[in-house]
């Protein structure tokens, strides 16, 4: 590893802002498994990596639409090495994003169904039918999605630090991705304008937002699915929505709050996931 990398590394910078200072960083590390594959669909074209053996786990890493999964490491745990060892580990680049390597069209008119597609479509190509999530901010939308298309292959989920509608901040998530998303997109593909990021954009984040963008209160109050909630409290990531998820779903948990700070009690939060994915991981994986 070159001194640049280690020392941005060290720094414990977001991942949205390390992908807008430095993309090809990202773009050339992998995510710790092995070499990257490429799973494609149509138009659609997702750079993928696995890692360990056992029950399947899809891994999302936050970052917005910059998601990528150089970035699962420096999440407030690295869930590729905690969890490897024990469970089939997948994770991929979020289509589009600027430090990626997955490209795909820009679904104005269904942008949340357009990442839905890209998971589940990878799990299809992977063989794979019922699987658990843990997803980083951005992945609480997506997990809330996933079980909403597809319920009966999403044995169990954890959205942590999952973002949130805040009607106080009502653009926030919108504002971001103007910034730190679409300029370099339109830059790299000459297909796409900011006015169709606009469109994409409001679609996602502006129209009918609430909750956590993608799914009701009534679907949550209604589903099955155990899910283990770890909140945050930032402005992308409302500690309100998602303690409300933690109290409508009927078998929902949750984690202590504050669970990143100190650090001395992330490793209290990773036994409290390792614990829900082993009761929940089906008999005969």
């Amino acid at each position: 590893m070159d001194p640049i990398r280690r020392k941005l590394l060290k720094t414990g910078a977001g991942v949205a802002a390390m992908a807008a200072a430095a993309p090809q960083a990202f773009a050339q590390q992998s995510g710790q498994g092995g070499a990257a594959r490429f799973y494609e669909k149509g138009p659609v074209r997702i750079r993928y990596e696995e890692a360990g053996s056992g029950f399947p786990l899809l891994l999302i890493a936050g970052g917005g639409l910059n998601s990528v999964m150089a970035g699962l490491p420096r999440s407030p745990f690295d869930p590729i090495a905690e969890f490897k060892g024990e469970y089939r580990c997948i994770y991929a680049d979020l289509r589009n994003a600027n430090p990626g390597q997955s490209s795909g069209p820009l679904e104005i008119d269904r942008p949340w169904d357009s990442y839905a597609d890209d998971h589940l479509g990878l799990m299809d190509h992977l063989g794979i039918d019922k699987f658990m999530v843990l997803g980083f901010c951005i992945g609480g939308p997506f997990i809330w999605n996933l079980l909403k298309r597809a319920p009966n292959r999403v044995v169990a989920a954890v959205p942590a630090q999952p973002v949130g509608f805040r009607p106080e901040m009502p653009n926030v998530m919108y504002d971001a991705s103007m910034t730190g998303w679409g300029p370099e997109l339109t830059k790299r593909r000459p297909d796409i304008t900011m006015e169709m990021v606009d469109k994409f954009l409001t679609r996602m984040y502006r129209t009918n937002a609430d909750f956590v963008f993608t799914v009701t209160r009534d679907f949550v109050r209604n589903c099955q699915t155990p899910v283990l909630v770890l909140p945050d409290d930032v402005p992308a990531h409302s500690y309100a929505v998602a303690m409300e998820c933690a109290m409508l779903a009927p078998k929902a948990e949750v984690s202590i709050f504050p669970w990143k700070e100190p650090k001395e009690r992330i490793p209290l939060a990773v036994r409290q996931i390792r614990s829900f994915l082993r009761a929940h991981r089906p008999a005969s994986a």
